[in-house]
């Protein structure tokens, strides 16, 4: 694997013993770790390569969270595990690492994942997980009481930056990987209400008719409307088989109503050339969104 294939880390904990483990368990080829036991040096690294920083993880210790106000305050938002002792109070840890952060107090920003120190073998699940969830940060970030003190008035509006830089390094580096991260399964079709489903379907449908209408149409801007579609499809975690069924159906009311008018229904078939141009394009976004063999398959977990 090449270095731009890798994530960066920076790890800070005052606990010799949880930096090691903590290096030695996300050790090997798809990780570079910056490890620091002492706060000014974790601060000054984070200041010079912050456009390099994939991922903080930090330990919880009630003394050293002040530093996240003063990267917040200088405008450096990350994504970021929270390593919690193993007599945390904090609901938000435990098994389930799906667990939201909607009611429970943060320390950076609401984008934080938390990890009991008995779960350390979680870590790359929590690190992905604290990825996905940066990327899905709303634009605008209520911050805390003490982080508000700590901006100044001519402070950046920094998070989109960061995210968009996340964002890009990822597709950049690993395909399709910075837009997988940004599919959110709670917006996949099987997991949609009934009515939600069916709308997503009466919307794709009308976007496929348009698509079939001006299919040969040399002055329609087609491929505008296919991405448009594709990419719907896509975020939603559509199968072809649905795509399939869209087709079907729209053919099958096209030739009814060729039939009332005493035309033939042979037309048609060239407008399977639509529906295999569809599925190929969606097709390749799903191939590409797979991870590479070197790449473990939970970071898309």
């Amino acid at each position: 694997m090449t270095l731009d294939a890798q994530l960066s880390i920076c790890i800070y904990a005052k606990t010799e013993s949880l930096v090691h483990s903590l290096s030695e368990r996300l050790g090997g080829d798809r990780y570079i770790c910056h490890p620091f036991t002492a706060q000014e040096p974790f601060l000054n690294f984070i200041d010079q390569h912050k456009g390099d920083i994939d991922c903080l993880v930090l330990q919880n210790t009630e003394q050293e969270l002040g530093l996240l106000n003063s990267l917040y305050g200088q405008g450096t938002l990350l994504p970021i595990v929270i390593i919690e002792p193993r007599q945390s109070h904090n609901t938000a840890t435990g098994e389930n690492l799906e667990t939201t952060a909607a009611a429970i107090p943060y320390h950076y920003h609401t984008g934080e994942v938390w990890l009991l120190t008995p779960q350390l073998e979680q870590i790359t699940t929590a690190i992905d997980r604290a990825i996905s969830k940066f990327l899905q940060l709303a634009p605008t970030l209520p911050p805390t009481p003490e982080a508000v003190r700590s901006l100044t008035p001519d402070s950046p509006s920094f998070l989109l930056v960061q995210q968009r830089r996340l964002a890009d390094k990822l597709q950049e580096r690993l395909g399709y990987m910075g837009i997988y991260y940004k599919r959110n399964p709670q917006d996949f079709f099987r997991n949609l209400s009934k009515h939600d489903k069916q709308e997503l379907i009466r919307e794709l449908s009308l976007e496929y008719r348009e698509i079939i209408l001006n299919y040969f149409d040399q002055d329609y801007p087609l491929n505008q409307l296919i991405d448009q579609m594709v990419n719907r499809a896509f975020f939603a975690d559509l199968s072809v088989s649905q795509i399939l069924e869209i087709h079907m159906n729209l053919i099958d009311e096209f030739t009814k109503q060729l039939k009332l008018e005493g035309r033939s229904e042979d037309i048609l078939l060239d407008y399977r050339l639509a529906l295999i141009d569809i599925i190929a394009h969606l097709c390749e976004m799903y191939r590409r969104s797979i991870p590479r063999e070197d790449i473990p398959f939970e970071v898309f977990s």
